[in-house]
């Protein structure tokens, strides 16, 4: 069987960002300037990755940016009114607050604190609801989105294929799982207690692997011509860079695969940029 075209994320990222490019020029023309804040805790190495492709991007799109560097022992009151402080900036349409916080600071209680207008990457209840709901006003987790995003833009059409979703976190799993239901799949997730795993996998006509384990999806795992989306970003045993799929054993059986690098990762940070505008559209009735 031929060997599965390798669908990277820079087509999709490019098309998006052409499009915000002439968004935001006409926000500027009528003195609008869309502006994102990150807010980092200390100096994590995958923070710091993710952060500098993200002002990289917004950057390139004309999106003002600006990164508050907090100390690591922060105390929960004083992030707290860091948050509350970036809310209330009018000059600020997007917050990104980096996850998983620090021990001593408790995401249950932050994330209410994050004004929803401004959560680009769906840390509060209110829209991680909307993303239940499938209520387009929100805004959905940045990585799920890409994820939909790359199969549109490769022409997969998810109405009635049976898509498997391979993780059930909140950052990736779960608001996957949704917005792929609202593409009108029929979708079943599984997690570290699902039993007979492979068998499971093997049904699907597009795979989501989203867990977090270096090449822990092997070929055993896929049924042919599956498409395969791989989230994951792990160090493999020689320090290089590999997904949640041994891509090499799987490739010859795939129809479409998204590389590590260059897969989902490259297309997370515009979907981030699309949101900081849209947030930015909705706060100057734009």
């Amino acid at each position: 069987m031929a060997m599965g075209q390798i669908i990277k994320g820079k087509p999709v990222a490019d098309k998006i960002k052409e499009e915000l490019i002439k968004e935001v020029e006409e926000l500027k023309a009528r003195g609008i300037n869309p502006k994102l804040t990150i807010v980092r805790v200390g100096a994590r190495g995958d923070d710091l990755a993710y952060e500098r492709g993200a002002l990289k991007r917004c950057d390139s799109i004309g999106i003002l940016t600006e990164v508050k560097e907090l100390p690591e022992d922060i105390t929960q009151e004083e992030y707290i009114s860091e948050i509350k402080k970036i809310n209330e900036d009018p000059a600020t349409h997007g917050i990104l607050c980096f996850r998983p916080l620090p021990k001593q600071l408790d995401e249950e209680v932050i994330k209410y604190v994050i004004a929803p207008e401004k959560d680009i990457d769906c840390f509060s209840p209110v829209n991680a609801a909307k993303v239940m709901e499938g209520d387009k006003s929100g805004f959905s987790p940045c990585t799920p989105t890409a994820v939909v995003e790359i199969l549109k833009h490769y022409g997969v059409d998810l109405t009635g294929k049976k898509v498997v979703v391979l993780g059930r976190s909140m950052v990736v799993g779960k608001p996957a799982a949704m917005l792929l239901l609202n593409e009108n799949a029929t979708v079943t997730i599984c997690h570290s207690k699902t039993k007979d795993l492979d068998l499971v996998t093997r049904e699907a006509d597009v795979l989501v692997a989203a867990v977090g384990r270096a090449k822990m999806v092997k070929e055993n795992f896929i049924k042919d011509g599956a498409v395969v989306i791989d989230v994951g970003i792990n160090v493999d045993e020689n320090g290089n860079l590999c997904g949640d799929v041994d891509t090499d054993v799987v490739k010859d059986k795939v129809s479409m695969i998204t590389p590590v690098p260059g897969g989902v990762g490259s297309v997370t940070t515009s979907i981030l940029a699309k949101h900081v505008i849209k947030a930015c559209k909705m706060q100057n009735n734009a």
